[in-house]
């Protein structure tokens, strides 16, 4: 199969795709203790025959998309973010509680400032072409990533990092600003990282596949076709040995350090694009899991009542934010957001098991169950109360045009929210965008552009600060006009802050200024998607899906 090349330079003053909205750094809640990785470590072995399987069962999936690269760098959809980190060894994986925990560095330390953390990396990880995995393959591929030559859509994931930002938009003496990027590796082992800011959560922010190393000897030599499918080469549990339009096959790695805890010998992927075509080749026997895409809108009310069914919490609130230079008044805002009525929105329109969201803050961050719920979102709606609210106003504006993504579901939400503004004498016209075109400018809204726009609150990682982050003044992806200097005071302390429990106090006071009971409401919160599966009971207790989308592939043991 042959991935597409995505190498340009980016021209000044273009728009980065709308996927960069939400991939903000850093967050991750609790920084766990770090000590040894796998209990035994292990020399290098020969890998596997070329051609034939490792012993051990192989695991049959069904996956909804083909990747659209094995790069790291561009590995922005789910099958090639699952696939790459498969095939990877990351520094730090999370635990089921989202904690990070010692995966290819066993421990890593900061400094007492908090901005530096030095990751001290074990000595058994191996490329699969034999070569050791240095601190040098890390600092090699986050500059790369950062290259302005490159232009990775994964960039900002990294700009907390002293000079990351300042090197992905230079256009002068960019090698100059690369060597002035706080990564640097510190002989074979030791990978020094100088932060910004106090980021206490930033080893846990590194599982994302954003971070993963790459071979700097084979890109050097071959930046072009590193990660094509036939000479790809990597350092996880599993390499690649087969990719094609039509599926892909993974097989144990036999050079990978922790070769002897990975049950399956090989995973066999076909892409199925149809939910219902998923489905009934779950039903069939011909796969014994599906990758949590999607399954039938329609159907999922029965599946829930199968023991195969499994649906795990995502990093993300789909919401529609206000532009609030056209819709000044809070009492409009908070009586839009009092209209909608969320559970009718789920089991009427999306029909995918969501949860109706009551708080800009994605539920799936760690900590969020102890951020206040918004009065302004009740998950049945509340009419009456809507009415009150717009009574309030002192200028109401009834005549709105609101903008969405032009991608599949997004129609019948823009027209559910159209018809329960109606309710409140509001009239909405809707608008669709093509994603690439999509707010594809910098700056916040004008006047005489769009009211009411789509935007979806993801997080990068799980904690609650690039949710929160992106309605700062100065963010780049706050077009909603909003911006208030309290509640950027509190996303700075939190920022600093190292304390767990004080950090998460900063997030629920920031969250309050959003949609607390005198909150702004800059946006209508609507619901949080869910990874929504099927999985067959032989390995249902070691298949998980992470908030990040992420599936453990050498954890699975079908028993």
């Amino acid at each position: 199969m042959q991935l597409p090349r995505i190498r340009r330079r980016r021209v000044q003053g273009e728009p980065t795709h709308l996927g960069i909205m939400v991939l903000v750094l850093l967050g991750v809640g609790v920084l766990a203790a770090a000590g040894s990785g796998l209990d035994d470590p292990e020399s290098p072995g020969a890998p596997a025959p070329h051609g034939r399987a490792p012993a051990g069962p192989t695991l049959r999936m069904a996956w909804a998309q083909p990747p659209t690269s094995l790069d790291p760098a561009f590995a922005t959809d789910h099958t090639a973010q699952n696939l790459v980190w498969n095939l990877s060894d990351p520094l730090v994986r999370l635990d089921p509680l989202r904690r990070p925990l010692p995966s290819l560095a066993r421990r890593w330390e900061f400094a007492e400032d908090g901005r530096h953390v030095r990751f001290f990396l074990r000595k058994d990880g191996r490329w699969t072409n034999g070569e050791s995995v240095t601190a040098h393959d890390f600092e090699f591929a986050w500059k790369r990533l950062l290259s302005p030559d490159l232009d990775s859509p994964l960039a900002p994931q990294l700009f907390g990092i002293v000079g990351a930002q300042k090197y992905n938009h230079c256009e002068d003496d960019c090698e100059t600003a690369r060597g002035a990027v706080g990564v640097r590796a510190e002989g074979n082992w030791v990978l020094d990282v100088t932060l910004r800011a106090r980021a206490p959560w930033f080893p846990a922010a590194v599982a994302s596949p954003a971070f993963l190393a790459v071979p700097r000897s084979i890109v050097t030599r071959v930046p072009d076709g590193w990660s094509d499918p036939e000479t790809i080469v990597t350092n996880g549990p599993f390499r690649l040995a087969r990719l094609t339009d039509t599926g892909f096959s993974l097989v144990r790695n036999g050079r990978w350090r922790g070769r002897r805890h990975v049950v399956l010998g090989g995973v066999e992927a076909r892409f199925l694009a149809d939910p219902a075509v998923r489905e009934q080749a779950f039903d069939e026997g011909n796969v014994q899991a599906l990758d949590g895409a999607s399954l039938p809108a329609a159907d999922v009310p029965a599946l829930r009542e199968r023991r195969e069914y499994q649906a795990y919490p995502s990093l993300e609130t789909k919401a529609f934010a206000f532009n609030i230079r056209t819709i000044p008044d809070p009492h409009q805002r908070r009586a839009m957001a009092l209209a909608v009525d969320r559970r009718a929105l789920i089991e009427n329109v999306t029909r995918g098991d969501e949860y109706p969201a009551v708080r800009i803050t994605p539920p799936g961050v760690l900590g969020a169950a102890t951020l206040p719920a918004s009065p302004w979102f009740p998950p049945g709606g509340d009419l009456s109360a809507a009415r009150a609210e717009l009574a309030k106003a002192a200028a109401v504006r009834r005549r709105l045009t609101l903008l969405r993504i032009d991608e599949p579901g997004t129609r019948g939400v823009a027209f559910a929210l159209r018809d329960a503004w109606k309710a409140l004498g509001i009239q909405t016209t809707v608008r669709s965008s093509p994603p690439d075109e999509f707010l594809a400018f910098e700056g916040p809204l004008s006047l005489d552009s769009v009211d009411v726009y789509q935007a979806d609150v993801d997080a990068s990682a799980p904690d609650a600060w690039p949710p929160l982050s992106l309605w700062t003044c100065r963010s780049e992806w706050n077009k909603s006009n909003f911006c208030n200097a309290r509640y950027d005071r509190f996303l700075e302390a939190a920022r600093h802050e190292p304390d767990a429990a004080v950090r998460q106090g900063l997030y629920g006071a920031a969250e309050e200024v959003l949609s607390g009971e005198d909150g702004s409401v800059p946006a209508v919160a609507l619901y949080s998607p869910t990874y929504a599966n099927l999985e067959s009971l032989s390995i249902r207790d070691t298949f998980r899906i992470d908030p990040l989308g992420l599936v453990d592939l050498a954890a699975v043991d079908p028993g």
